[in-house]
């Protein structure tokens, strides 16, 4: 038994039916529809799925709810194969909603000749008017008391294709005057003549979800259906089909909170609007909470299974600081992320009394926290570049960094001192003229004086062109889920602001996905997707956070 989480209400059902023998092994599924990317709300279910069934040495499945083919495509299906894998797991069993087609037909025909379900000709609007309200019971249909004999050869029409989009609905045939709305005559097939990515045109009749969820469970023998509490009122049903469509094995459905973060759509719909109206460049973007594209920008798996356990499993649901999830990305690449420097808005300098083309390398730790990661080499002359901000001509007080007359320590090399500002026509500054003092130099245990002010730089004759992305949340709105308005007045038109900088000559074979710690900046991911020839950096996160856990 392997515990990766501590105690939720699920784990302590599963722990009783072990132990009481009512479960012999544990199966559970990740079962999502491949009608987009899965985002990092996706990334709680996956985890607590594949989490609960090793510990207790089960199974899992990834099964892929395929049961509407107007919103499929197999570059979905493609994708969040890829993201469950990145995210270090491996399903003992692939399966498709669509390999059970067959059988689904089966157990309506079933339904039908128990009486259970019938074909509808209303329409959907009809439907929807005949289910009633929350406080109002609702209809039945004119078509409820068709003969089983009728419904037989009407349900084997749809199959057959004679009838049109819309024309006919199978129903569940259950209890117009129940409290749950989910109970009355439920449809649980549509006809549409589309055809599927794994099945072609063999049907032209598709389950609906309701229906089709409970059938795969009891199919693979699942005995644990874990989803989120949006499909609470649907459990009577769920139970209603295992039992009526006799299936030989019993899952049980249990309901968690789903994830919610601050600054963030979860809603596939929302995404795809991002995507399909231009405000991102792609599902993958950096800045959707698709899991995509975290790993684009330079999020972790380990960081990301750590804040899908640490925020636990409950049974209502809750928003969850964004920062929170930054943190564990923090805590995850300070240990492994190479330190280095990196300019994003060059000031060029000129230390006059360096030797002209003479270079000298310096020794730099790789990471200070990870001793056992070594040192680097870096270059040193003559003429170098500084961030814009580390000068200041007219500073205010308190302001230790570079400006007119006073003296700061470069890192990892020796104290500079501003002699002289360049300024263009227009009156900005161009280029600083410093003087250094030899005697100074990093390692060597100089204690003549000392600088409040340490600043990072790059050898300006070797350093390393280079594009910076830096993010901000692409929502700007705290709850960005919530009702009213649209989520679209909330993007953020800062959420990406692009910087052409340099970097040190030791970055020129970087490739992509390695992260480094940039001095001062924070952690950067090399992006994967960079088809240019100069170095593009995204920036996963700052170096600091307020949020503590």
């Amino acid at each position: 038994m392997v515990e990766h989480n501590t105690s939720n209400f699920i784990r302590n059902i599963v722990i009783d039916d072990v132990e009481s023998g009512k479960t012999k092994e544990v199966i559970t599924r990740f079962p999502p529809e491949p009608n987009g990317y899965l985002h990092i709300g996706h990334a709680k279910s996956i985890v607590l799925n594949f989490d609960i069934a090793d510990e207790f040495g089960g199974k899992t499945n990834l099964r892929f709810d395929d049961t509407n083919p107007v919103k499929e495509d197999v570059e979905f299906v493609e994708s969040i194969k890829k993201d469950v894998e990145w995210l270090g797991y491996n399903w003992d069993g692939l399966f498709f909603a669509s390999d059970y087609f067959e059988e689904m037909y089966s157990r309506a025909i079933l339904l039908i000749e128990k009486g259970l379900a019938y074909v509808d000709d209303l329409s959907a609007d009809q439907i929807r008017e005949y289910r009633g309200t929350l406080t109002e019971p609702g209809k039945e249909s004119p078509f409820r008391g068709r003969s089983v004999e009728e419904n037989l050869d009407l349900f084997k029409r749809m199959r057959d294709g004679e009838f049109r989009d819309g024309e006919k609905v199978l129903r569940a045939k259950i209890d117009m005057s129940s409290p749950n709305i989910n109970l009355r005559d439920p449809v649980i097939y549509r006809i549409a003549h589309v055809p599927h990515h794994n099945t072609g045109t063999k049907w032209c009749i598709y389950p609906m979800y309701a229906f089709a969820h409970p059938i795969e469970d009891a199919i693979e023998g699942v005995t644990h259906s874990i989803c989120t509490l949006e499909f609470e009122d649907q459990r009577p049903f769920y139970d209603w089909v295992i039992k009526e469509c006799e299936m030989p094995a019993v899952p049980r459905q249990y309901e968690f909170g789903r994830l919610n973060l601050t600054n963030t759509v979860m809603s596939k719909r929302k995404l795809k609007q991002l995507v399909e109206e231009g405000y991102v460049d792609g599902w993958d973007d950096p800045r959707m909470p698709t899991l995509s594209g975290l790993r684009r920008r330079g999020y972790t798996p380990e960081a990301i299974r750590n804040f899908c356990r640490e925020i636990g499993v409950a049974k209502t649901s809750g928003i969850v600081d964004e920062k929170m999830l930054e943190h564990f990305v923090r805590e995850d690449l300070k240990l492994k992320a190479p330190r280095t420097m990196g300019i994003l808005k060059p000031l060029k300098v000129v230390i006059t009394n360096y030797p002209e083309g003479e270079i000298e390398m310096l020794d730099a730790e790789i990471n200070p926290e990870n001793p056992e990661m070594g040192m680097r080499k870096i270059p040193f002359g003559r003429e170098i570049y500084i961030e814009q901000e580390d000068f200041m001509e007219d500073p205010p007080k308190k302001y230790f960094r570079l400006f007119p007359g006073n003296e700061v320590r470069l890192k990892h090399a020796y104290f500079i001192k501003c002699e002289e500002v360049i300024k263009d026509a227009d009156g900005n500054v161009v280029e600083l003229h410093c003087t250094y003092d030899p005697e100074t130099k990093s390692g060597t245990g100089f204690t003549g004086r000392k600088v409040k002010g340490t600043i990072h730089w790059v050898e300006a004759t070797q350093a390393i062109p280079a594009e910076f992305r830096l993010y901000e949340p692409l929502i700007l709105d705290e709850d960005a889920e919530k009702e009213g308005g649209s989520f679209l007045d909330h993007v953020n038109p800062n959420s990406l602001i692009i910087e052409q900088g340099f970097v040190e000559p030791n970055m020129k074979d970087v490739k992509g996905n390695d992260k480094f710690q940039f001095f001062r900046h924070g952690y950067f991911n090399v992006d994967p997707k960079n088809e240019s020839d100069k170095l593009i950096f995204n920036l996963i996160v700052s170096l600091k956070s307020s949020f503590k856990l």
